[in-house]
């Protein structure tokens, strides 16, 4: 059973036919109250009934010609209270002038808190009015009508603000979903180009110092370097057409996961950096094997920035509940940039809170540096 069968039928929004099937439904019911009510009038039926109809009728359209339906039915119930014929105080032209206050724009000059305070307390205090004469009771019912009419006004204008309110606010919800979903991307695309080009950077290094005394190990370091930048581009293009299109793309490559370690490991060794991989986590969320591999990945990328030729151990364990990443080096144990910004550490930490985890990096008492992070997740 999906959650369309779990959500209560009030909660769905009908659609515009069904609207219009229940106005008339209401037109009907108007017009029928107002012909049982003109049996007890002494006016004959032959002047009650076509304003009767003239006045409930026309509330079957009210959301199809808003305006000229209740300017319709007002002329007809006024018709009715200026004859002294039974009348529907005003609630036909309430019913109609609800749906205009509901679509009009809104215009400045119409001050709809003052109407609704002032119709609500006539309609209390007529209710706690007692018996008066003829006159004081006809001018009375004027009052009250009116009364309904702005409050039926009212009401309106606060539903037309809360429905612009909640859509301001999916706006601004799927507005900040987009550049949160960007960012991401950003910092997949910053992931990977740190990575290869810390990798290619060292591999050219190679190149350039044993091109002559080692011709085989340099085109070896070239390879590397090939591949690397080939990939890494393919990649970057990808990401890039995601942020210019703010859209998906069907062609992307799967989100590297723990599968991929493997090959992260081969590549830092290309780099002198020794990985010692331990993974123990089964079958883990997309996203939560994306961060996991994302964090191992600026963390190798950290050792072969600073610490190469070092020796790096990763180790990955999930408990079906809780997942942590641990890996440490042997390398100096300083992890500052010259002018950066630590935007690695800071990527990873901001992976980890995201699901609500603990994230720590620092260097160890018995040296080298340490990056650790855990956070729990559903299976």
């Amino acid at each position: 059973m999906d959650d369309s069968e779990l959500r209560s039928p009030f909660s769905r929004r009908l659609s515009r036919r069904r609207l219009i099937g229940l106005d008339a439904g209401a037109a009907a019911v108007c017009t029928l109250a107002l012909l049982l009510l003109s049996g007890e009038a002494e006016a004959s039926a032959a002047l009650v009934a076509p304003l009767a109809a003239a006045v409930g009728l026309p509330l079957a359209v009210r959301r199809l010609w808003p305006v000229p339906v209740f300017a319709f039915v007002l002329s007809a119930s006024s018709v009715m209270l200026l004859l002294g014929l039974p009348w529907d105080s005003f609630v036909g032209p309430a019913f109609a002038l609800y749906v205009v206050a509901l679509t009009r724009v809104r215009r400045r000059w119409i001050p709809t808190p003052l109407i609704g305070v002032i119709s609500g307390a006539v309609i209390l205090g007529g209710a706690m009015a007692g018996p008066a004469n003829r006159e004081a009771e006809a001018a009375g019912r004027l009052l009250l009508g009116l009364a309904v009419l702005g409050a039926s006004w009212s009401l309106g204008r606060v539903v037309r603000e809360r429905r612009a309110e909640t859509a301001r606010g999916a706006r601004q919800f799927a507005d900040q979903a987009v550049s949160e979903e960007r960012l991401r991307i950003a910092r997949e695309l910053h992931d990977v180009v740190a990575h290869s080009m810390s990798l290619i950077a060292v591999k050219a290094g190679v190149a350039v110092h044993v091109a002559e005394a080692r011709p085989q190990e340099a085109l070896d370091a070239l390879r590397v370097i090939e591949t690397t930048s080939r990939g890494s581009l393919a990649e970057m293009r990808h990401l890039l057409g995601v942020l210019r299109t703010g859209g998906t793309d069907a062609d992307l490559t799967p989100s590297p996961g723990l599968a991929d370690l493997p090959g992260l490991a081969e590549r830092a060794a290309m780099a002198g950096v020794h990985v010692d991989l331990e993974v123990d986590a089964g079958e883990l969320p997309e996203g939560v094997a994306l961060s996991a591999y994302r964090i191992v990945q600026e963390a190798v990328t950290n050792v072969v920035k600073h610490a190469a030729p070092a020796r790096c151990r990763v180790r990955v364990r999930a408990d079906g509940l809780r997942l942590r990443v641990d890996v440490t080096d042997d390398g100096p144990g300083v992890r500052v940039l010259p002018g950066g910004d630590g935007h690695g550490l800071i990527g990873m930490r901001e992976r980890v809170m995201m699901y609500g985890g603990d994230f720590t990096a620092g260097p160890r008492p018995e040296g080298g540096f340490a990056v650790s992070a855990a956070f729990p997740y559903e299976p």
